[in-house]
């Protein structure tokens, strides 16, 4: 059965035959790529159905790491005309602002040489049929190694019940945030205090004091995820650049919020920050991967404790969270959206049929990382 899998299915004799998509060189040379040219797409793999993909490896040469968001990955499952995965490769393999680096997770990883070698264990099953697509928005072509390691079933049967792998990316540069006016306020106090406002001063000091600072909604939150349809949610990597500072330094005091099936305020999962959603602690400043949470990149310093870019990630794999017309996740930027930094996100999710994943991908420009600022 397609669940006795992992560790605990490996003795058990399923019904399938192993199969593989790669780039080898059909001469029997050593030419083990195939080039992607600039502003070309091509196709890496077309699989007739049914069958599940079980692993994904891919490298490639480039010019600079800005094209881990150039170049675009694209899968189609069972003949369906919209892409159900439409994501920066970089961003699909689990670590955003174009950054490489070598890192495990249950799912995701980025192994040696520094970072290069892209793997991906998501199940991906399909019924009549799957297609995946590479295209580089890039000015230079570059060299593409892939494996695609699939389940080939003589029944479609196989598959019943299983959903269809989605993933949305997104991306707010910069998120609104109302805390402009805190951080000004401080500087005027800092330059005049004669002239401060005292009594607005000790308001928008406290969390509690301005309004603003509550926030019984998800109005004004980050979206990491907005789907429609029968599935289940298997969480998000998140990737912050932090350039609007606050008391404290820490950007994470905002919390996740998790909307299903169109229920009214509250949600039925609602978090305690940020920090909190990837199951740590305490504004943490520690590279630390687990299985499924963590901190895969760290950028502050002494002077800016948090400054700079930031990824951290929760995958739902041992508590998938279901829902059957609709879920909408999001996330506070900084406590009651104060703060206006950069956040892009990549969701992982399954339909029970293939829908378009996410919102049309933005234009290559408005996907590269803001520049490294001076520390």
């Amino acid at each position: 059965m397609f669940h006795m899998t992992g560790l605990a299915g490996l003795p058990r004799l399923r019904d399938y035959r192993s199969k593989r998509v790669s780039s080898y060189d059909r001469t029997g040379g050593n030419r083990d790529w195939v080039d992607v040219e600039a502003g070309a797409t091509r196709t890496v793999a077309e699989i007739a159905g049914p069958g599940c993909i079980r692993h994904i490896w891919m490298t490639m040469w480039f010019p600079n790491d800005d094209y881990l968001r150039r170049v675009v990955l694209r899968f189609y499952w069972d003949c369906h005309t919209e892409p159900s995965v439409e994501c920066p490769i970089g961003d699909f393999f689990g670590l955003g602002h174009a950054r490489r680096k070598n890192f495990i997770t249950a799912v995701l990883q980025m192994s040696p040489q520094d970072g290069r070698g892209f793997n991906s264990y998501w199940p991906m099953p399909f019924r009549e049929g799957a297609r995946i697509e590479v295209e580089n928005q890039g000015s230079e072509k570059h060299p593409l190694y892939y494996y695609v390691d699939y389940e080939a079933y003589d029944s479609a049967a196989a598959v019943d019940g299983l959903g269809r792998f989605h993933v949305q990316w997104r991306r707010e540069n910069p998120t609104v945030g109302w805390g402009d006016e805190y951080n000004h306020l401080q500087e005027h106090l800092a330059q005049d205090p004669q002239t401060a406002d005292p009594p607005r001063w000790r308001d928008l000091m406290h969390f509690g004091g301005d309004p603003r600072s509550l926030n019984p909604s998800n109005r004004d939150n980050y979206v990491i995820l907005d789907a429609q349809g029968d599935g289940i949610y298997c969480g998000a990597h998140l990737d912050v650049d932090v350039f609007e500072r606050q008391k404290n330094d820490w950007f994470g005091e905002g919390d996740d919020m998790i909307f299903i099936d169109g229920e009214p305020w509250p949600p039925s999962l609602h978090g305690t920050g940020t920090e909190d959603w990837y199951n740590c602690a305490f504004g943490p400043d520690q590279e630390y991967t687990a299985p499924y949470h963590g901190i895969l990149l760290y950028s502050g310093s002494p002077e800016w404790k948090w400054k700079g870019k930031q990824s951290v990630y929760r995958y739902h794999i041992e508590d998938p969270i279901r829902f059957r017309r609709s879920i909408h996740v999001s996330i506070e930027h900084g406590h009651a959206n104060k703060l206006s930094n950069d956040y892009s996100s990549t969701a992982y999710y399954y339909l029970s049929k293939p829908a378009r994943g996410g919102p049309p991908l933005l234009p290559v420009e408005q996907r590269l990382p803001r520049p490294d600022e001076p520390m």
